[in-house]
This record gives structure tokens, C-alpha cells and sequence, in this order.
């Protein structure tokens, strides 16, 4: 699916759902998804490897930035039943979606924002910011911005997850957090994938 279709306010596509039943961190989980919102057959896996090894806050909030289906923000909400998690998305039906997959999977410590990168969420700062970014809507147009803003979003000592492709704009990514962070680490490097970290302290 291109980014133009599910990086939109209102998908055009038909709203044809369907179920996915997968394990992450050793816990079960069912998610609703639908066409027109992003990897609607399938986890993909960016997301796959960033939930599996995102390192999460104890307490705190944290933020799902882009969140799709609601995978990433609902398996944290579960991991740490003290962190309030905030998800968001542009999307109106993946926004729809997180609240029926965050229900589904017995979280309740979460919220849900429907709009374009930061501009939803008022003044609220976090302690983590976790993203699959959406690179086929644009590094300079929308991933950059992400991240620029992002340090203007965390809390001293607060932290910024990303997950790519090595090959798809890994490089320019990382450019992008050294010169908003001032330098990055890589959490994990998996099938062609890596978790880039940085941190406001």
C-alpha cells in the first residue's frame, strides 16, 4: 500500500476488516485491521522488531507517535500498567481502530489523538516517544519534522525510538536525531531493520 493511502485524514479504500492474531514480548494479542490503514494483512517488521525491544519507562508517559493500528502503544500500555500511554495518528480509521484493539486487548491506561504529527496533543510532554515512522510520506515533509519537534516534546532525560529500514533513509534518519540530539546509539539491528535511540539529557 502506498503511503498516499493510508497516510491520509480519510481513506478512500473500502473499510474491509480483518483480525490478526500474533505474540509479542510472550504475551498474545488480536488486532482489528482494516485497508486503508499501514500493514493491514500483516504486522511488518519494523514494528515487529521495535515492540519486542523498545525499552520502556518505569511510570511516566509515553508516546505512540504514528500509531496506526494501535500495535506499539497497546503493547506498552500492557507491559507497564503504571505508564500512560498517548497514540496517535492522522488516520481516522486506524484512530478507530486503536480504540477497538485497545479494548480487545484489556488495556486501559491510554489515549487516542486523531491528527497530523504533534498537533493534537496540546501541550503534554512525555518521557518516550516510540515511532515507525512513515517514510513513504516523506523524510523531509513528515519524519524530519517527527523528530525536530520531538526533543521540544520530552521531558529532561526523556527518549526518542525509531525504528527503520537500513536502506530506506537509515542514514539520513540518523543525521537527522545527531543534529537535533546531538548524537544517536542503535538499539538493535534485525533483518535489515535498526532501532535508533536518543535522549534529551
Amino acid at each position: 500500500m502506498s503511503g498516499s493511502h493510508y497516510f491520509s485524514s480519510k481513506p478512500t479504500v473500502e473499510d474491509r476488516r480483518g483480525l490478526i492474531r500474533t505474540i509479542l514480548r510472550g504475551k498474545q494479542y488480536e488486532f482489528i485491521t482494516s485497508r486503508g490503514v499501514f500493514s493491514s494483512k500483516r504486522i511488518d517488521n519494523g514494528t515487529r522488531i521495535l515492540a519486542e525491544n523498545m525499552i520502556l519507562p518505569k511510570g511516566g508517559r509515553l508516546l505512540d507517535m504514528g500509531c496506526g493500528i494501535g500495535i506499539l502503544g497497546i503493547v506498552a500500555a500492557r507491559e507497564r500498567a503504571d505508564l500512560e500511554v498517548v497514540m496517535s495518528d492522522i488516520n481516522q480509521r486506524a484512530v478507530e481502530l486503536t480504540r477497538l484493539n485497545a479494548k480487545r486487548n484489556k488495556v486501559s491506561n491510554f489515549s487516542v489523538h486523531e491528527g497530523h504529527l504533534y498537533e493534537s496533543l496540546g501541550d503534554i510532554m512525555f518521557d518516550t516517544i516510540i515511532s515507525n515512522p512513515p517514510i513513504s510520506a516523506g523524510m523531509r515533509k513528515v519524519v524530519f519534522p517527527l523528530v525536530r519537534r520531538a526533543k521540544e516534546r520530552l521531558v529532561e532525560g526523556g527518549t526518542l525510538q525509531l525504528v527503520i529500514q537500513s536502506k530506506k533513509g537509515g542514514k539520513m534518519l540518523a543525521r537527522a536525531m545527531d543534529e537535533t540530539f546531538g548524537e544517536h546509539t542503535v538499539l538493535t539491528r534485525k533483518s535489515g531493520y535498526r532501532i535508533l535511540f536518543a535522549d534529551t539529557s
